[in-house]
């Protein structure tokens, strides 16, 4: 049964406000003849049929015959959902950095697709990401009622501050896409359109906590080891030495470049000092 002839049905269920036709029968003309459409509005007694400016009259509707049930439309079995699909997204912050027990932690995930590139945290773009967020949209178009996880190992891989993890979650959300952290303490799947969306609230304010622990952390660091008279950063390459010979040489008259060519340092390091002691 199509969808029209249903809607005819709906409709035969109530007399026509125009041209008075009972229930059961179809419109009629000023000459009362069979109407080729229902009358617009006889569709307002069926709040359903609104939005229709048209239906078809039956072939079997005759004027006078009654109405009768029709076969009941047969319902589709609604798509059982598939096995979920993770997409694996790794990441390290310099060359130096090992990569490979990521990649071995997420192969063990049947993780799909894996993702992975080497980046600082201090770069805001990150194509493999892209890639990673990309396919999964493309998945869940195609199979919506497929789960699809972006899998990672840890929180910090995903984002460097809650700014970047809460949009990050609303991009998940509207796409549908549930988050998995392998490791750490809120190991787990989280749906960002369930109850999962609390749990990014909470990764969000953990990274954030994270951070500035390691900032200050830093920062004391820092402190103690100056008041210890220890001092980060690169050793001069200009020491006493150096130095009093190149001021020697340059009261003798000698141009600051072959002084600085002559002790193996640069001519604006030199000047720098000269700078100083002048």
């Amino acid at each position: 049964m199509t969808t029209n002839t249903t809607s005819a049905e709906q409709v035969e269920r109530h007399a026509c406000p125009k041209c008075e036709a009972p229930a059961g029968s179809p419109c009629r003309t000023t000459t009362g003849k069979v109407a080729a459409n229902y009358h617009t509005g006889r569709f307002a007694l069926v709040p359903a049929l609104k939005a229709e400016l048209a239906v078809k009259t039956p072939a079997d509707r005759n004027p006078g015959k009654a109405w009768r049930q029709g076969a009941p439309v047969v319902q589709s079995p609604e798509e059982a959902p598939g096995a979920a699909i993770r997409i694996a997204y790794a990441r390290c912050s310099t060359v130096g950095q090992e990569l490979q027990s990521q990649l071995d932690m997420l192969a063990r995930a049947n993780c799909t697709r894996i993702f992975s590139e080497k980046i600082s945290t201090r770069v805001k773009e990150r194509p493999e990401l892209e890639k990673a967020l990309t396919l999964a949209r493309e998945i869940k178009t195609a199979a919506p009622n497929t789960p699809v996880i972006l899998t990672v190992c840890e929180m910090k891989r995903l984002a460097r501050n809650a700014a970047e993890l809460m949009t990050l979650s609303s991009t998940l959300q509207a796409d549908g896409i549930q988050l998995e952290l392998l490791s750490g303490p809120l190991q787990g799947v989280y749906d960002p359109n369930g109850a999962g969306a609390i749990v990014f609230a909470v990764l969000a304010v953990a990274a954030e906590v994270e951070r500035e622990g390691i900032r200050e952390k830093t920062l004391e660091g820092l402190d103690t080891a100056a008041r210890q008279g220890r001092h980060g950063g690169r050793p001069t390459v200009v020491d006493d030495d150096k130095l009093a010979i190149a001021r020697a040489r340059r009261e003798k008259g000698e141009s600051v470049t072959s002084i600085a060519k002559a002790l193996g340092i640069g001519r604006t390091t030199l000047y720098a000092h000269l700078a100083d002691i002048a």
